[in-house]
């Protein structure tokens, strides 16, 4: 088993057209690989009997000729999306049980294109982590492995059971959401495709939230292409969502024609951070030529305020989060903290959230109190909003400088392992998102495109960060640099 579910969404679909594979066949042999890969703990719950009542009905459909664009394709979904009458948790304790009677917009936009649900996938709790190690699932565990070294990797986070989900074939695809980073470090991680698009290109609503004015949903695959597929699905103006844009939303498969003639890649100086590898910088360059190679025309760029980025991010997005979870409180849904008769509703509401969050939710709850409250929301939280201007102004003036599409490194090591001590430091963890928080504060599309392996056969990613509303012409390059690179996507005796 596994032939089927290693396919790419592409080749699915045309398999699929042809008659040649059944949707049944497919979703079968993806459940048998995710019930076999317990140990990766990709999926907190597997949706068995909806997948493949669903997968019977995409065949009803193609043997009548309505197929639409996802028919029969079947796919995994971050716990951080709400889904009707199935659990979502967003791997904490404080939702226990939690069970919506709706559906968030991106999934229910993948079901009326046909897609097929495996279950639910694995993250952070709260999408706070760059590890997957602060779920109350448990981590999820990277299918890849060092050479010569059986120790478990993390995948990243917070999207980590996505990642870790389509590298091990347990999906053809998955859904993930990236407030800072949260896409494209696992996917760098775990040899993947991700895609965080521009802000508002697809809703929140029903995405459980963290930093409301940072979050956004995006795919996560094993190629561009399906990237180019999900994202077109996924995307689309919604009413129930403030931030929702009323954009346009192309066919972004069509833009991969794989000319890249005369485009301006642009290099940032700031990027080359101090204690960068040597492997991560050989990457880089090697990145750039071949996409000089293809056409492209390669400029050295200045992005001066970078250096304050993951510091203003670590302001702005604890200071939305402890807004956004001062709603779990043990009255209304979730987890609640049984009281003593002697205890009063201020006690419930301190004793629920004591037991409900983890220490890296309480902890950005609490730093985003302090910088919310009176005395410092000035000194920290306004400052931080006028440094994201500033970044926002330096991608603008690139950007009509005549630059196309910026290539940077995706994260700054391969993965690293799990219960690392030297990651104990939450600031060392957080130093994970230091080339990817910048897409987010600016609000620009931005994709990791597995391009090459350390020393040691480690997949390492490099990021292309595009003008906003155009993922078009960004996933094309970023086709260009997957086709160049020839990435190895085999993962070899992780079980």
């Amino acid at each position: 088993m596994g032939e089927l579910s290693s396919l790419t969404i592409s080749k699915a679909q045309y398999e699929l057209k042809k008659g040649n594979i059944t949707s049944v066949e497919l979703t079968e042999d993806c459940l048998i690989e995710a019930k076999n890969s317990t140990e990766l703990n990709a999926f907190c719950m597997i949706t068995e009997e909806l997948a493949l009542d669903q997968a019977m009905k995409a065949d009803q459909d193609i043997r009548k000729k309505n197929i639409r664009k996802l028919t029969g394709i079947p796919i995994g979904i971050k716990d951080i999306f709400c889904t009707k009458r199935v659990k979502t948790q967003a791997a904490s304790r404080i939702l226990t049980n939690f069970t919506p009677p709706y559906e968030s917009t991106v999934t229910q936009k993948l079901w009326n294109s046909g897609a097929i649900m495996l279950g639910k996938l694995n993250m952070d709790e709260f999408a706070m982590g760059s590890s997957n190690e602060t779920s109350i699932y448990g981590p999820c565990v990277n299918p890849w492995k060092a050479k010569n070294d059986p120790t478990a990797l993390t995948p990243g986070g917070s999207s980590g059971g996505s990642g870790t989900a389509v590298a091990a074939n347990l999906c053809l695809g998955a859904t993930g959401t990236d407030t800072g980073g949260s896409i494209r470090q696992p996917a760098a991680f775990t040899g993947t495709v991700g895609l965080k698009p521009t802000y508002g290109r697809c809703s929140r609503w029903g995405i459980i939230a963290f930093a409301s004015s940072l979050d956004q949903a995006g795919p996560m695959t094993k190629s561009v292409r399906d990237s180019a597929i999900l994202l077109t699905e996924m995307s689309g103006f919604d009413q129930n969502d403030s931030t929702s844009a009323k954009y346009e939303v192309p066919d972004f498969e069509s833009f991969l024609n794989q000319n890249i003639k005369g485009q301006k890649i642009g290099i940032p100086k700031e990027y080359r951070v101090d204690g960068m590898p040597k492997e991560i910088e050989a990457l880089w360059e090697d990145g750039a030529e071949k996409l000089k190679a293809a056409g492209a025309k390669i400029i050295d760029i200045s992005l001066p305020h970078t250096r304050y980025a993951l510091p203003a991010y670590y302001v702005i997005a604890p200071a939305e989060a402890s807004s956004n979870l001062a709603r779990y409180d043990g009255v209304r849904f979730g987890e609640r903290a049984e009281l003593d008769k002697s205890e009063n509703i201020n006690e419930m509401y301190k004793k629920t959230r004591q037991n409900g969050f983890g220490k890296e939710v309480k902890r950005r709850i609490m730093i985003g109190t302090y910088a919310l409250s009176a005395g410092f929301y000035e000194a920290y939280y306004i400052r931080a909003q006028k440094v994201r201007t500033l970044i926002q102004s330096d991608f603008s003036e690139v950007f009509n400088r005549g630059v196309d599409v910026i290539l940077t490194p995706t994260t700054p090591t391969a993965a690293f392992k799990l219960k690392d001590d030297k990651k104990k430091n939450p600031l060392d963890m957080y130093l994970n998102d230091v080339f990817t928080v910048t897409a987010n504060l600016a609000g620009l599309p931005a994709i990791s495109v597995p391009a090459g392996k350390d020393e040691t056969g480690l997949p390492l990613g490099l990021q292309l960060i595009g003008k906003p509303w155009e993922e078009g012409n960004l996933l094309n390059v970023a086709d260009v640099l997957e086709k160049e690179s020839q990435f190895d996507h085999r993962v070899k005796n992780w079980w």
